[in-house]
């Protein structure tokens, strides 16, 4: 599953909908432009804000984002897309980018804490460690909450950056900010509390909890998911419906969430050189019809 190049976008004015507008749909986005896309591009957000990426995408001239309206029904049989106000759009392509959802509620205070969902966040926590380190001008000690694969990845994040990881399964009710003295420090959350009174405390907490991919939106149009959730894709990012692709943490390849897999840009990157070769091949097959 890695990602090709984009080629050079046909002429056509295909019709691109994305449902989403997180990393992985701002990625292809811009993967689209890169490659001189002279179709549209419609984003479909959930949320009424903006980050100032998405925003500045929106200003392409082939873009539009739709804030604010989530897409909530596929027909499929019709290539459209309706939103929850009622709006519908005609698409060639859909690609669903509608990422994941945690499991259960946030954990008290895991604002303060360092997070670990998708292997995107590799970055970030390391880079988040090496400040830590750095201000303790030693080891640091990283109490690590989860179980399963985004765990398993953090802790050897947490591993090659030199963190001593204290891993627990059991889920904490509350995280605990650091306690410093003199000036204000930007050290994030260094213990946990649980529900029976018990505390673990370190120099840093990493919160890998399980999540969910949002795949609701697809199952209601028939594509295939997978038992353990997800959209089923294949290596090129199609689903099981032609016309209709998924990518970030929506997705799943063999059963395992795309985001612990595949980096956003990189699944974008592939994702978008096939929306141009099929937006290529489109105009033969009408002109073969």
């Amino acid at each position: 599953m890695s990602a090709p190049a984009p080629s050079q976008s046909p002429s056509t004015a295909t019709r691109i909908v994305i449902a989403g507008a997180g990393p992985a749909a701002q990625a292809l986005v811009a993967q689209l432009d890169k490659a001189r896309f002279t179709g549209t591009i419609t984003v479909l957000s959930n949320r009424d804000d903006a980050p100032e990426e998405l925003l500045e995408l929106a200003m392409l001239p082939q873009v539009s984002v739709r804030l604010g309206q989530p897409a909530s029904h596929i027909d499929a049989a019709n290539r459209t897309v309706a939103t929850a106000d009622g709006m519908e759009f005609a698409y060639d392509q859909l690609v669903i980018a509608t990422g994941s959802a945690p499991v259960t509620s946030p954990v008290d205070g895991a604002a303060q804490c360092l997070s670990y969902a998708t292997i995107d966040d590799a970055p970030r926590v390391a880079k988040g460690v090496q400040k830590i380190a750095r201000e303790l001008g030693r080891r640091p000690v990283g109490i690590l909450v989860g179980t399963g694969a985004a765990a398993g990845q953090a802790e050897a994040v947490l591993r090659a950056k030199g963190v001593r990881p204290i891993r627990t399964t059991a889920r904490p009710a509350a995280v605990i900010p650091a306690v410093v003295s003199g000036p204000a420090s930007s050290m994030p959350a260094s213990a946990v509390v649980f529900e029976d009174g018990s505390s673990m405390t370190g120099d840093l907490v990493v919160l890998a909890e399980e999540r969910v991919s949002r795949d609701g939106l697809a199952a209601s149009a028939g594509l295939q998911t997978a038992a353990a959730g997800g959209i089923v894709i294949t290596r090129d990012y199609r689903t099981s419906v032609p016309g209709i692709w998924a990518i970030g943490d929506a997705a799943a390849f063999d059963g395992v969430r795309l985001g612990l897999l595949v980096a956003a840009a990189s699944a974008a990157g592939a994702c978008a050189t096939q929306l141009l070769s099929a937006a290529s091949a489109a105009p033969a097959l009408q002109a073969a019809a």
